[in-house]
């Protein structure tokens, strides 16, 4: 896994948000025990990391990341964009933390709520999403080719950051059809210097029970790859499938694809 790790390409647009702790812990990453060392001596680390065989048998791994402030980390890539999240969104995923772990002792252990659905969703495979209005309504409509051709100029105005660890490490190999659980950032000012303080306030149970995340299949976003130059990209009706009527997409959400 180090090795993998160390093959990253930094430069995509993607790993902009986590480069910096990303490079060091990587040049510092051997093994199991490296990797914890590494991530937890970043500054501002908001709890230390620690062998996945310090979580006790029984007890839910979020529960005892409240509990003791030590985050089970194995040696892998998963893991290693999970730290890489912790450290850059540390309020945001202790929220998230302290909302599962409520959840779970609320009874929710083994029956997944639309809640810890709704965590889980977002920690795996979410982004925060700042764009033009005429940018989210192609979204919610899912009219790829207004979104990705008619309106690519405005993508210059847009910026995506990538927040679930799953789908960092699906991306260190992309694929077409990757998929993000968007959350529109109304505020550019949200997005570019205040993202989590702006997230961990919007984490209230109501508001994740509804889903408010949108699908975007992020390798059409202009500038993320390089075959979307080419519009036939976007004909693949497995990736970029229709939206609902119209009128369906004004009393709910679209229903999140999996990647």
């Amino acid at each position: 896994m180090a090795r993998v790790a160390a093959n990253i390409d930094w430069t995509q647009p993607w790993f902009q948000p986590y480069r910096e702790p990303g490079e060091c812990v990587a040049q510092r990453w051997e093994d199991s025990a490296h990797l914890h060392r590494a991530l937890a001596s970043q500054h501002g680390a908001p709890l230390a990391f620690v062998s996945q065989d310090q979580l006790p048998a029984g007890e839910p791994y979020e529960s005892f990341i409240l509990r003791t402030r030590l985050c089970p980390t194995r040696d892998n890539l998963h893991d290693f964009f999970n730290g890489l999240v912790w450290l850059t969104f540390p309020l945001s995923k202790s929220r998230f933390n302290q909302l599962q772990s409520e959840q779970i002792e609320a009874g929710a252990r083994n029956l997944r709520g639309p809640v810890r659905d709704a965590i889980t969703v977002f920690d795996e495979n979410g982004a925060l999403l700042h764009a033009p209005q005429p940018i989210w309504d192609a979204l919610r409509a899912r009219d790829w080719l207004r979104l990705f051709i008619d309106l690519r100029p405005l993508w210059a105005q847009a910026r995506l950051v990538i927040f679930g660890h799953a789908l960092l490490e699906k991306l260190v190999t992309p694929r077409k059809p990757l998929t993000a659980h968007v959350w529109r950032v109304a505020s550019p000012e949200s997005i570019a210097s205040n993202m989590d303080a702006w997230l961990a306030a919007q984490l209230e149970p109501d508001v994740l029970a509804t889903k408010p995340f949108t699908p975007l299949p992020v390798m059409g976003i202009p500038g993320w790859c390089a075959e979307n130059q080419n519009f036939s990209f976007y004909d693949d009706s497995l990736v970029f499938r229709p939206g609902r009527r119209h009128n369906d997409m004004t009393t709910s959400p679209p229903t999140a694809l999996c990647p």
